[in-house]
């Protein structure tokens, strides 16, 4: 393979994110392919037994296995670098791989995490259940509350991990005041960042060290492969998180890399129409329901917090009924908007997180992460607004509302 201009930074670093999110990272065989090649390879043959030996040993450049690299995912790796500022990047099957690993390649037996209370399902499970089963202490606090943050803070305290707009409740944290805090104690602060994308907000930006995603949701955005990535400093990526990668194997295949990175080219363009539907679908819905939460909003409790964090109000609406009879109700009324739990997608989505996405956390905790049997979320997609608020419309009148 030819290197192009799409994979030197010196170069690419010059662009803007839409000009990056289209050819960043470009490798081009001796074909001289247009679209980025898929390389389905488990493995690579050498010249000679030498060859071999010194590229296991790191002393020649080329690849060894694709467990650890392939041409395709090395394409989307540097392109997500450069749309997100970082230096290094490792994409992973999907986006709790992505979690589960950085947290635990940073992590041992006996040190503290502190993390915010308002997390993915999952996340909160692998906070609360996970973690703690490898000798891991871990603190949740209301990630709002920035004093708390400095509260939390041990001696032995490692690592602050984050979610910004939380799912599903779109809390919001001050990345740099966090960050601030977390680096006076010498902790790592992690960010995922799978509600925003680095089209609304990069947390490198404001001081984080990591980034995570789930890259099933805005990055692929059309609900066909699962996805993660890893994101921070080269001395992390590879001193930290490398061996984690090699020795348990969380890679992402070739051919879902291969459509994130078509996906990609865009991300910048559906992630801006969906928040500008979602603002106006938030905007038809405020005074219908009980609640209704919107970052872009000014009615929103931290709306001055994400103007400042992030370039819009995001694709995500959480809204609020009585309890679970009248939500699963307006669920079942929708004709258009479908009922599925996954979400920055094309598509319009809504789900039942106490049902769904967080059935798995304990009903104390999800009360402590404000998700209500009356509560709703959400994915506003790239359909016409107008139907849209037509089918809540019919949907709310036929709960009473």
């Amino acid at each position: 393979m030819k290197r192009t201009t799409g994979h030197d930074r010196s170069v690419t670093a010059t662009w803007r994110p839409a000009t990056q999110a289209v050819r960043g990272g470009t490798l081009r065989s001796e074909f001289g392919e247009t679209s980025e090649a898929i390389f389905l390879t488990s493995g690579y043959a050498y010249d000679n037994a030498g060859e071999a030996a010194a590229r296991f040993r790191g002393d020649a450049p080329g690849m060894t296995y694709s467990r650890l690299q392939n041409p395709t995912n090395l394409m989307l790796e540097e392109r997500l670098c450069l749309l997100e500022g970082a230096e290094a990047a490792r994409v992973t099957a999907t986006g709790m791989a992505a979690m589960s690993t950085a947290l635990m390649s940073h992590l041992s037996a006996g040190d503290h995490l502190v993390a915010g209370r308002a997390l993915f399902g999952s996340c909160r499970v692998l906070v609360d259940t996970i973690l703690p089963r490898f000798g891991i202490e871990t603190t949740t606090v209301d990630g709002r509350d920035t004093e708390a943050w400095a509260k939390a803070r041990r001696p032995n305290t490692r690592a602050f991990f984050l979610e910004t707009p939380s799912n599903p409740g779109l809390d919001l944290v001050d990345i740099a005041a966090v960050a601030d805090l977390g680096h006076d104690g010498g902790a790592t602060v992690f960010v995922d960042n799978a509600f925003a994308s680095p089209v609304l907000q990069r947390p490198l930006d404001f001081g984080a060290d990591v980034v995570l995603y789930s890259a099933t949701k805005h990055m692929d955005g059309q609900g066909r492969v699962l996805a993660g990535a890893v994101l921070g400093s080269a001395a992390w990526i590879n001193d930290t998180y490398l061996a984690m990668a090699r020795h348990t194997g969380p890679v992402l295949s070739a051919f879902n890399a291969w459509v994130v990175l078509k996906s990609l080219e865009t991300l910048d363009l559906r992630v801006r129409r969906a928040c500008d539907n979602a603002f106006a679908v938030a905007r038809a819905l405020d005074g219908r329901v009980d609640r209704l939460l919107y970052p872009g909003l000014p009615s929103h409790p931290q709306h001055d917090l994400a103007m400042r964090q992030m370039a819009a109000g995001g694709t995500i609406v959480a809204l609020f009924v009585a309890d679970r009879a009248e939500a699963h109700a307006l669920l079942d009324a929708l004709a258009l908007i479908d009922i599925s739990n996954n979400l920055g997608d094309s598509r319009s989505l809504m789900t039942h997180p106490a049902s769904t996405t967080h059935a798995s956390v304990v009903e104390a905790v999800r009360d402590e992460m404000g998700i209500t049997e009356g509560m709703l979320r959400l994915s506003v997609g790239l359909e016409d607004p107008a139907d849209l608020i037509a089918d809540l419309d019919h949907a709310l009148g036929s709960i009473g509302r």
